[in-house]
């Protein structure tokens, strides 16, 4: 169900330590690519901050936008951290530690993504609230909802964020623009694609099918919306 490892995503934590978050600006976002190598700086105002994957970035800000939330404000960590996700438990401390003191305060959008438990860990002896679920996937899909797909091992996932960057994502970090024929080996236990649309977008529908063609497995497509996202943000919001 995860992003399988590989040696290539060298390539990406040689580019994290040349880079530095990109600020916010009258409530934009830089684009995917830059989500997923920089990451977005807080704008300082507000007085929740979201400390977040820049994998969520425009999901949030839509929930923000659409439900009034001008109290949150949010820092994005970059989304290639889920390529290492012993590197994201550290991350997420140091955002903590450096913001917490400008805000009322801190609520960290990661589920676990990987960490076997120790993001959970560190978020209570920081004093923080996190959102609930394994991964994004769950909680976009409903965290009881998806466990019910127990059947799904064999599956493969992809958000509208994962879509839009596939190829800096999965196919290159795993070294498939070079080899391809590396595809069946990385991927031959996979039997199908699950593209979670958050969004109804006909072109994302059109790459991610392709994505699946690329890789082999059967598609299939399923809307969730914002699912438990939407819920853990509202909270949040009501809380302060």
């Amino acid at each position: 169900m995860a992003l399988p490892c590989s040696d290539d995503n060298a390539f990406f934590l040689a580019h994290t330590k040349r880079s530095n978050a990109v600020t916010q600006s009258n409530d934009s976002l830089p684009d995917p690519a830059t989500l997923t190598t920089r990451g977005l700086a807080p704008t300082g105002q507000g007085r929740i901050l979201l400390i977040a994957c820049g994998a969520l970035a425009h999901e949030i800000l839509a929930l923000k936008r659409a439900n009034g939330w001008d109290h949150m404000d949010m820092h994005c960590l970059p989304a290639k951290l889920h390529l290492y996700p012993e590197r994201i438990t550290e991350e997420v401390e140091k955002a903590v530690a450096r913001h917490r003191d400008a805000y009322a305060r801190v609520f960290v959008v990661y589920a676990d993504c990987g960490t076997g438990g120790q993001l959970q860990a560190k978020c209570q002896d920081l004093g923080v609230e996190m959102v609930a679920g394994p991964h994004c996937y769950a909680f976009f899909e409903g965290v009881d909802r998806f466990a019910e797909h127990d059947d799904e091992i064999t599956a493969f996932y992809l958000t509208d964020f994962l879509v839009r960057q596939f190829d800096a994502f999965v196919w290159k970090p795993m070294g498939l623009d070079r080899h391809p024929e590396l595809r069946d080996v990385i991927f031959g236990n996979y039997t199908k694609l699950v593209y979670q649309a958050q969004t109804d977008d006909a072109a994302l529908r059109a790459r991610a099918e392709e994505c699946a063609q690329r890789l082999g497995l059967d598609y299939e497509y399923r809307f969730t919306g914002y699912g438990d996202l939407h819920t853990a943000l509202a909270v949040q919001a009501a809380k302060s």
